[in-house]
């Protein structure tokens, strides 16, 4: 089974995005900060990171930049998913190494599309729907 990892401090958010991907066949693994998200790494691969801009501590932005320089993570697609939804924004958070910038509310049906984009069908243990 596929598996990704959600960094993001929103209940209700973290919540919406482990259903959609549930139902996309994947595991989950959630992170709340940088801290618990690198704990999570220390101990599993994930096939993908559904990224939240607004975090305690550090930003997002701070976050993929890091993880896109680490050689342990820089092969992860880095899914941005926030409220903040500007073409500034979206420019930005594609700058700093993601693969994909997605606004919140986001649907399941939107989340099937992403990870089809950004995850090559061939690593997929479940095809996407």
């Amino acid at each position: 089974m596929n598996t990704a990892l959600i960094i993001e401090d929103c209940l209700v958010d973290r919540k919406v995005l482990e259903l959609g991907l549930h139902q996309s066949g994947f595991e989950v693994l959630t992170a709340q900060s940088e801290e618990e998200a690198q704990e999570q790494l220390r101990q599993y691969q994930p096939d993908v990171i559904f990224l939240d801009v607004l975090l305690p501590g550090r930003s997002g932005f701070e976050i993929c930049r890091q993880f896109k320089n680490d050689p342990r993570t820089n092969q992860i697609p880095i899914i941005f998913c926030s409220s903040k939804g500007t073409e500034l924004d979206k420019f930005w958070g594609l700058k700093q190494g993601a693969d994909a910038y997605i606004t919140k509310p986001v649907a399941s049906q939107e989340i099937a599309r992403i990870l089809r984009e950004v995850i090559n069908p061939e690593n997929l243990t479940q095809e996407v729907s």
